[in-house]
This record gives structure tokens, C-alpha cells and sequence, in this order.
């Protein structure tokens, strides 16, 4: 986060907003699974595998899903360097703006699979060399370097490299709690509200990548 702008900064913690949003609404519409958070799936796969196997095919769909957008937009950001972020990040208000259409249209499983592949899709938003350099709907790797950079400042010596990832975490945690409130009313808010933030971060990458 550090080696970055102040306009590429607010662009990684709008998208950290979004994923928790997005998450926050498919963990209300699927009963329970996530829709960027993988490390949960897989551990709800492995548990059911165990205990209720035909219940497993749910995790690893989503798995599935999230695994075909990191790939694709990998291959998109190859293709579209240097304007990848507002390609990128127009595909993710397409199919999250077409997984609230098909939430309307009474089909959830649908808009599971398309939002799991938005999330997959904006992990690429933040790449250098072909790495992930901020990864935006996973966080345990920001709490990680939040806590480094408390034990740097009480030691006296901050380390500048941990800066920024508390603001990351509590910008995914305010993302899911508003989506948890929206969906309180109707699951369909949260899944609108989430179009129309990706919408609003495709207009941001175009001012970030000019």
C-alpha cells in the first residue's frame, strides 16, 4: 500500500469496500459461503466432505468461480497493460451489475457464480511483474502487517512498509457491514449498491490511469 499514490490508495480501499459488500450479500443469499473469501470455502469443503459430501460441491463451485476470474483477468491484464485497471474493473461492474439482474430474476445461484468471479476478477486490479502486490478481498495478510507495524511502533522503530493495511482491513469490515444492513431489507439492495460501486471505482481507474 505505501509504494503507492494517495489516488491508488483510495482505489485499493474502495475495492477492499467492495469485496466486503460483495461478500457480506453472497454469504446472506448462499446460506452461509463466501463469495470472495476462499480460505472460508475451502475450509467448509473440507468439513463437508467429511460430514456431508454432496453439501461440498457449494464451496468448490464458488471456489471454481473466484479461480476462473483470477485467471481471466490475469490474461486480460497481460493484454490490456497499462489500462488494465479500468478494463479490468469494467468487467467487474458488468458481471456484478448482470448478478443483480439475475438476483432479480429469482436466480441466486447465478449470481453467486458471477460474483465469485468479480472478486477473482479484482484481485488482478493491483499487479506488478505479474504478482499481486495488494491483495484486496483476502485481509488476513493486511492484519499480519497491521500487527507488524504496532509492534514497530511500540518498539520504536515503524515500519513504513505496514502502512496503510488497517485502513485496508477496516475498509473490507465497514464494506460487509453495510452489505449486512442492506440485506437486513432485501439481499437485492446490497447486490445494487455493489453494481453501482464498482461503476464508480471503473470511473476512479480511469482518472488513476491517466
Amino acid at each position: 500500500m505505501h509504494r503507492y499514490d494517495p489516488a491508488r490508495q483510495r482505489l485499493a480501499l474502495g475495492l477492499a469496500a467492495l469485496a466486503g459488500l460483495v461478500d457480506a450479500t453472497g454469504f446472506v443469499v448462499a446460506g452461509g459461503y463466501f463469495t470472495s473469501f476462499m480460505s472460508g470455502n475451502t475450509t467448509r469443503m473440507g468439513v463437508e466432505l467429511v460430514h456431508s459430501p454432496a453439501l461440498a460441491l457449494a464451496p468448490l463451485a464458488l471456489i471454481a468461480a473466484f479461480l476462473a476470474g483470477v485467471t481471466g483477468g490475469a490474461m486480460v491484464g497481460r493484454r490490456f497493460a497499462g489500462r488494465h485497471k479500468r478494463v479490468l474493473l469494467g468487467l467487474v461492474a458488468l458481471l456484478l451489475t448482470g448478478g443483480a439482474g439475475l438476483l432479480v430474476a429469482g436466480l441466486p445461484v447465478l449470481f453467486l457464480g458471477l460474483a465469485a468471479m468479480a472478486m477473482g476478477l479484482a484481485n488482478n486490479v493491483f499487479v506488478r511483474d505479474g504478482e499481486v502486490t495488494v491483495g484486496v478481498t483476502y485481509m488476513t495478510g493486511a492484519l499480519v502487517r497491521f500487527g507488524q507495524g504496532i509492534a514497530g511502533r511500540l518498539a520504536g522503530a515503524p515500519l513504513e512498509s505496514t502502512r496503510g493495511y488497517g485502513l485496508l482491513w477496516s475498509a473490507l469490515a465497514l464494506g460487509a457491514a453495510v452489505g449486512g444492513g442492506l440485506c437486513l431489507i432485501a439481499p437485492l439492495w446490497a447486490a445494487g449498491l455493489a453494481a453501482f460501486a464498482a461503476l464508480a471505482l471503473w470511473g476512479l481507474a480511469f482518472a488513476v490511469e491517466r
